[in-house]
């Protein structure tokens, strides 16, 4: 259901302070991807971000550890949560997922981790995929352990478009999960359309997996940016609103703001409070300042800085 349709229906939405009142509630709490190459862009992130965020840190291929524990460790000093990916099948072996954990643990305290197959169609090593990752037992010990999520599929996974594999081994992982004492999230992949998003969220739910989930969303950014990511990134049934966009020549040139999927998801958690989408996750593509003075300017108190605490 579209957010007009939802608002002319619904009197508990029906003015711009209520929406605003439910975005704010939405994204209050919400996290944010940063890489080195990007952390080093950002003087003090405790200027731009809320007290105690969860930064994730991206492994792309290529980053030698020690950019990533060095930003781990700037991050952690600055009072942030701090869950680096570990992506399966850039890890060479049991020995170096250990070395990285020990790395993470001893120099920034990390005890949070995104577990992922990674970029690389081919393993590097002996890893192909994140349940690979969780059967060493290295994670025992973690307080948060967060799996990658795909609303619109993965047909990496999946070549024949269905959900099967994927929904195998989310079940698989539930049930892993179910004997630790970590915390676990599904953290997802962008989308541009709330439709997909509630379809899969309550297909997960009908399947027995009860996991919350942490839904990624791409930040402001220009337009041919979203769409350059977007394809790289494999986004699928969404794409069409980036594509609606490029056709609508007084849009074209203005940047993609997140505010329409977000009140929409707000919206729908309001009126569903067992949607099992919990937390707000961006994927800062047009940078992070600008990801985060956009929450400010729209999630009023959810997008407090720490510095003004």
């Amino acid at each position: 259901m579209g957010l007009l349709s939802f608002l002319h229906k619904s009197t508990d939405a029906s003015t711009p302070d209520q929406t605003s009142s439910l975005l704010e509630s939405f994204l209050r709490g919400y996290s944010i991807e940063v890489m080195p190459s990007t952390a080093v862009k950002v003087e003090c992130f405790r200027d731009i971000l809320p007290t105690g965020t969860r930064v994730y840190i991206a492994h792309i291929d290529g980053t030698p550890i020690e950019e990533m524990v060095h930003t781990a460790r700037r991050l952690a000093d600055e009072g942030f949560q701090v869950m680096p990916h570990f992506p399966a099948r850039l890890i060479t072996g049991y020995n170096e997922l250990a070395e990285w954990i020990a790395r993470y643990r001893g120099e920034a305290g990390v005890n949070q981790a995104l577990l992922l197959g990674g970029g690389l169609n081919t393993p590097v090593g002996e890893f192909k995929d994140s349940m690979q990752l969780l059967e060493t037992g290295l994670f025992d010990g973690f307080s948060n352990l967060h799996i990658a999520g795909h609303p619109e599929g993965n047909r990496d996974i999946d070549p024949d478009g269905s959900d099967r594999m994927v929904m195998q081994a989310v079940k698989w992982k539930k049930a892993f999960f179910e004997r630790t004492d970590a915390r676990v999230a599904i953290t997802t992949q962008f989308c541009f359309e709330s439709a997909p998003v509630i379809a899969w969220a309550d297909r997960l739910a009908e399947e027995g997996v009860d996991l919350p989930i942490h839904i990624g969303v791409a930040g402001p950014a220009k337009l041919h940016t979203l769409i350059k990511y977007a394809l790289s990134c494999g986004v699928g049934p969404s794409m069409r609103v980036l594509q609606r966009r490029a056709k609508d020549v007084g849009k074209l040139l203005l940047p993609y703001e997140p505010t329409e999927l977000l009140t929409e998801l707000a919206a729908h958690k309001e009126r569903h409070p067992d949607f099992g989408v919990e937390q707000v996750h961006f994927f800062p593509l047009g940078g992070i300042k600008n990801n985060a003075v956009w929450v400010s300017d729209n999630g009023g108190s959810a997008g407090r800085p720490a510095s003004a605490d």
